[in-house]
């Protein structure tokens, strides 16, 4: 005879062919999601899904419907795509431009060939850049060059409020727009949403009037609707054409001003680079791209139509990643350069909650003598990546990988790559599953043997500010935080 589990827990007052279809309901849902989630998904990702929808099933389906998917809209991905050939059709068939790079390596000029295929963006000579560390002192630097704008100011940033921090860089922006420049601004709409300064921000810039548009709007109620968190991360600042600014750096206070953060002290400590030279107009480009895919306006005359074909010394190259493209171009950047590394690697990241080839990357160089150093947060402001980020210590440092945690209260936002003595990529991009498919981020791949010393000054920075983690202290950590470790490690491939 068979038994139901409602012949084992009966549920009087209810109709018996309800609980029944109720159980069938359950399994169908179940063996349908086998058969469904794995499809063009990485397995890691299936299986956090599987795990999500088998443990709760209808729940599990709605979560997936709602963001389940890692892509735009159609009609955003069909913009992206026709901006991308765009893009294509005003650069040169060439992945390098520039005659003077023979004597590189060969895996830097494969470097720039994968980025090319995957961004469209040639690798250009002739660029110069400055590095910035401090975030109030860059918002200052950022001021003076929009106070200087003569053309156009094309801004585009993750977080932006009004606060004493950040109030100068915005009123040079409306100051810009008064006397007759062009000003555009695009801000993440849930990125910037909620926090302090943000509502009068909105209030101001609707009162001066110049062009501004939240990338991404959730507001159904005006029928903008996507995946809600499929956010544009990328920070970048361009004027005339001349100069840009890019990084990990949001337009606030380094505090955020959230009063947890203000109670336990928390300042950000993040990096971004001034850029000079024909790089600039790869910024611009992508820009002007993320414009047109939130307003349908093709900024052609505020855009370079050709990239000057400059000798060294400086390259440079950016690359776009995303959900608006079908690969996860940053993950691809990041491997190739870890696999080709003979020296070593710096990694600073904030959330690093590494994939499958990410991981193998990093500890196949760790076990064939690369040096591997990764910087961290001592602490941080999201729990789940915390925790899961945690979860992969160990067998890091057991590769050979040293780990070392920037001292709180200070809250690690830099993020940047360094292979060997000639390359270094910064951006806006975590390692991490969000960064690689689920964010709109913007990478520079540096080539310059002077650049990457300068970043070494950066990187003995950190030293001082960081502590080496000790794999035998780490093991011997609270069971209770170890629990808390694994368990979010299940939904890293969610988060």
């Amino acid at each position: 005879m068979t038994i139901f589990p409602f012949d084992l827990f009966p549920l009087d007052g209810i109709p018996r062919w309800i609980v029944v279809a109720l159980f069938v309901l359950d399994w169908a849902v179940r063996l349908l999601a086998l058969g469904w989630i794995p499809h063009n998904r990485r397995p890691s990702v299936a299986l956090a899904w599987l795990l999500t929808i088998f443990l709760i099933p209808l729940m599990g389906i709605v979560l997936f419907l709602l963001i389940g998917s890692a892509k735009l809209p159609r009609r955003r991905m069909e913009m992206q795509a026709k901006m991308n050939e765009v893009i294509r059709e005003n650069t040169p068939r060439a992945y390098i431009l520039g005659n003077e790079h023979g004597e590189l390596p060969e895996w830097i000029l494969s470097t720039a060939e994968l980025n090319y295929n995957l961004g469209a963006l040639p690798m250009v000579g002739g660029n110069a850049f400055e590095i910035l560390t401090d975030n109030h002192e860059s918002m200052q630097v950022m001021a003076a060059a929009v106070d200087r704008a003569r053309d156009y100011v094309h801004f585009e940033f993750y977080i932006v409020a009004i606060d004493d921090a950040s109030r100068g860089l915005l009123d040079a922006l409306v100051r810009a727009h008064q006397r007759g420049v062009r000003v555009r601004v695009l801000i993440d709409h849930l990125g910037s949403v909620g926090y302090p300064g943000y509502r009068e921000m909105v209030q101001e810039f609707d009162r001066v009037g110049f062009p501004w548009q939240r990338m991404l709007p959730v507001r159904p109620w005006r029928g903008e609707w996507q995946r809600p968190d499929l956010r544009n991360h990328r920070k970048l600042l361009v004027v005339d054409g001349e100069v840009a600014y890019t990084g990990s750096q949001n337009i606030i206070h380094r505090s955020y001003n959230k009063r947890k953060n203000l109670r336990r002290g928390f300042e950000w400590k993040d990096l971004m680079i001034e850029c000079r030279g024909p790089v600039v107009a790869e910024l611009n480009a992508l820009f002007t791209s993320d414009w047109y895919s939130e307003t349908g306006d093709l900024l052609l005359d505020e855009a370079t139509r050709e990239l000057p074909d400059i000798e060294g010394p400086v390259f440079a190259q950016v690359l776009p990643s995303g959900p608006g493209f079908e690969t996860e171009n940053n993950l691809r950047l990041f491997n190739h350069l870890i696999y080709n590394a003979n020296e070593q690697i710096v990694i600073s990241s904030p959330y690093f909650v590494p994939d499958e080839s990410l991981m193998h990357a990093l500890t196949t160089e760790a076990q064939s003598g690369v040096e591997v150093k990764l910087f961290v947060g001592e602490t941080s402001d999201h729990f789940l990546a915390y925790h899961a980020q945690n979860s992969y210590y160990q067998e890091l440092v057991d590769a050979g990988v040293k780990i070392y945690r920037y001292r709180s209260p200070t809250v690690l936002h830099a993020k940047f790559v360094l292979v060997d003595d000639y390359v270094s990529v910064i951006g806006s991009s975590n390692m991490d599953e969000r960064s690689f498919a689920l964010d709109l981020e913007v990478s520079v791949y540096i080539v310059d043997r002077e650049f990457r010393r300068r970043m070494d000054e950066v990187v003995e920075e950190f030293h001082a500010a960081s502590t080496l983690l000790v794999p035998d202290e780490w093991e011997q950590r609270p069971v209770g935080q170890k629990y808390l470790d694994n368990v979010a490690r299940l939904t890293s491939a969610l988060l």
